[in-house]
């Protein structure tokens, strides 16, 4: 064997080797090892043979949801429940204009924040806060409420309010059932949406 012949098998097996040690082009993220109920977000759902089946009339009118976004570090989670339109008339309708409303059903609709975000660009400490609105027919008032564990109605009052918002509502496809959901998430921002029939109230949220 020549001394190049030598040098040709060594180069290789260095370049096998550093392809075995995760050098080589691609993907090297070591896979997920956490278990369901161990991931951000996860509410451990489990099967249970122990649950009664409900007649349709026993089930919740407005039934519960949640929905959760990590945002680089930052925890976000909306827990609320969740109104169907029914073929009513939502705003200015079922839902008054120029009064205080809660968009969500029974206890009223919450939303945490594991650190300090902004919120349209204003400061929202992190903690837990009830979500409540003043729908008009051109812009929203939309209020964080430091009153989190609380039922839908009465509003908590002014002097609980963490951070009050003017959104100008966007138009949207019909959602029969009202909704919360973030259609957007990128490097250390997402857009909640507040979405019920047409009606779109969009929030930009900005972590630290």
């Amino acid at each position: 064997m020549t001394r190049r012949t030598l040098r040709t098998l060594t180069a290789s097996a260095g370049v096998v080797i550093s392809c075995l040690l995760g050098a080589c082009g691609g993907d090297t993220a070591a896979p997920s090892t956490q278990a369901i109920g161990e991931r951000p977000g996860a509410r451990g759902v489990q099967p249970s043979d122990d649950l009664p089946i409900l007649a349709p009339d026993d089930v919740q009118k407005s039934q519960s949801g949640s929905v959760f976004q990590r945002v680089a570090n930052t925890d976000i989670e909306v827990v609320y429940d969740r109104p169907v339109a029914r073929g009513r008339e939502l705003f200015g309708g079922i839902v008054a204009y120029d009064e205080v409303w809660n968009p969500g059903a029974n206890d009223a609709t919450a939303v945490s924040f594991s650190r300090d975000v902004t919120v349209n660009g204003q400061p929202l400490a992190a903690g837990s806060y009830s979500i409540w609105a003043i729908p008009r027919p051109g812009d929203w008032t939309v209020i964080f409420s430091n009153a989190a564990d609380v039922y839908h109605t009465p509003y908590p009052g002014e002097d609980q309010d963490a951070l009050r918002l003017t959104i100008t509502p966007q138009r949207g496809d019909y959602l029969e059932t009202l909704a919360y959901y973030f259609p957007m998430v990128e490097g250390k921002e997402t857009e909640l949406r507040l979405h019920w029939g047409e009606t779109v109230v969009p929030m930009l949220i900005t972590v630290p």
